[in-house]
């Protein structure tokens, strides 16, 4: 069974730091992408960020320049890092992940979100 562990949300004023981490747990082949979701009270979950297996990168407009996505292949696990946090990012942030279970099968996995809050 293949379960996303995250970690890492609380609460942070304005203009502070949060890490968050995802490790992916079970037996698996190997990952392809991972990526972090967010949703807010009452707002559709929205894409935050994206890194493939080698390590390429993409951002969301409203949070490129302030977070960074990363990823300990050996640890099978992702990390956000999250800098000058604004009160509009916070949310139930979720993180994503394309397994290959072996070869051939394909699965996507959710974690169980981790709360985010950003005080004013």
């Amino acid at each position: 069974q293949v379960q996303l562990v995250e970690s890492g949300g609380g609460l942070v004023q304005a203009g502070g730091s949060l890490r968050l981490s995802c490790t992916v747990l079970g037996s698996i082949f190997s990952i392809n992408a991972m990526a972090w979701y967010r949703q807010a009270p009452g707002k559709q979950r929205e894409w935050v960020a994206i890194t493939s297996t080698g390590g390429n990168t993409k951002y969301a407009d409203y949070v490129q320049g302030r977070f960074t996505i990363s990823r300990d292949n050996a640890k099978n696990t992702a990390y956000l890092q999250m800098n000058s946090l604004k009160p509009e990012d916070t949310a139930v942030y979720s993180c994503n992940a394309d397994v290959m279970l072996r070869p051939g099968v394909r699965n996507y996995y959710w974690g169980q979100g981790t709360q985010v809050t950003v005080s004013s």
